[in-house]
């Protein structure tokens, strides 16, 4: 049975246990809803790096939803277990709009690593989404209440590498 950022917060545990709980000890398929600008940040953090194909995402204007799918590296597993990689679906429900930036959505091809999501509120439940992808690039979701769902599909494989960032230098990140 697996449990949502949502209900673990109302236990009052931290972020990595709130994680944790998602996944069953049968399976390793990790299912978040996220609400709310803290359940978006834990769906982030596990989201981290995954890469995706141009082509693997999509906005229904007509139904209010924009898919997304990818492959995520197991930031998880990777604490006490080998290094992973799992293909895995982020749902986002009540979309308005979807623009992007950095990218031709003509560029199926193209691989995208996905750095973060946020959520940043704009009243009455709406805001707006935003997608950061390394070199720049970007989407933006004008939503009308966060809905957001991360499933894994099933699919995986072991990663090659831990994915990393280069630090920036002290007097680089304060110019």
């Amino acid at each position: 049975m697996a449990n949502t950022a949502r209900l673990a917060r109302r236990g009052g545990r931290t972020n990595f246990e709130r994680i944790k709980m998602t996944q069953t000890a049968t399976t390793s398929e990790l299912r978040l809803i996220a609400r709310d600008a803290e359940d978006l940040a834990i769906v982030s953090a596990n989201l981290q790096d995954a890469l995706t194909l141009v082509a693997d995402m999509a906005f229904d204007p007509q139904a209010g939803r924009f898919t997304l799918y990818a492959c995520r590296f197991d930031w998880l597993k990777a604490t006490t277990g080998p290094l992973e990689r799992c293909r895995t679906g982020l749902y986002f429900e009540g979309v308005e709009k979807a623009s992007c930036a950095g990218f031709s959505r003509g560029d199926k091809a193209r691989i995208l690593n996905l750095l973060s999501v946020v959520f940043l509120e704009g009243g009455e439940g709406g805001g707006v989404v935003e997608l950061t992808f390394s070199d720049g690039c970007g989407v933006r979701l004008k939503v009308s209440r966060l809905d957001a769902k991360l499933c894994d599909r099933g699919e995986r494989w072991p990663a090659r590498v831990r994915p990393g960032h280069a630090c920036a230098e002290e007097g680089d990140a304060q110019g």
